[in-house]
């Protein structure tokens, strides 16, 4: 498994995320009719994971994309990611994998938080949220989704400076 930006290549495997019922339940995202619909977001998606101020990654397992990150809001030193893996490859570890390694990535780009958040029942994402290292914060949220109120918990991870046992 790596992360690493989006390509043109990864139009149709990206247009399937995009548009899966099954993502759509956790994933906040707009309600496509059709995959050619989104291709307008894929293209923006595409643009931001070479934008070096922003964070767009495609999770790619055997060069196919199956999942993607992407920086929700960055304020201060502290940025906010979301991330998706295609349910065909939930349970195998790619998205705690590819978060970990967004993370470590994000701390090397100086950001000192990373923050991820998801629906209070998606147990699945806090697994793989706490997987990653990131402990629950107090923050909540609630919001309408698709007809339905939804309870959000946030967890986050600080950047720590290596120990160096006193020998700095």
């Amino acid at each position: 498994m790596i992360i690493r930006p989006l390509s043109e290549a990864d139009q149709d495997a990206m247009l399937e995320l995009l548009t899966n019922e099954t993502i759509k339940q956790t994933y906040l995202l707009p309600d496509f009719e059709k995959p050619s619909d989104a291709i307008p977001l894929f293209r923006r998606l595409l643009a931001l994971s070479r934008d070096e101020g922003r964070f767009v990654r495609g999770i790619c397992a055997e060069d196919r994309l199956v999942g993607f990150l992407n920086d929700v809001s960055m304020e201060g030193g502290s940025v906010e990611l979301g991330y998706v893996v295609h349910p065909a490859c939930q349970g195998r570890g790619y998205a705690t994998a590819a978060l970990k390694a967004a993370i470590a990535e994000l701390f090397r780009m100086g950001f000192r938080e990373v923050v991820a958040g998801a629906f209070s029942d998606n147990a699945a994402s806090l697994r793989v949220m706490q997987k990653a290292g990131m402990t629950r914060s107090e923050k909540t949220e609630e919001i309408e989704y698709r007809g339905a109120r939804h309870r959000c918990v946030c967890y986050s991870i600080a950047f720590e400076k290596e120990s160096t046992g006193g020998m700095d």
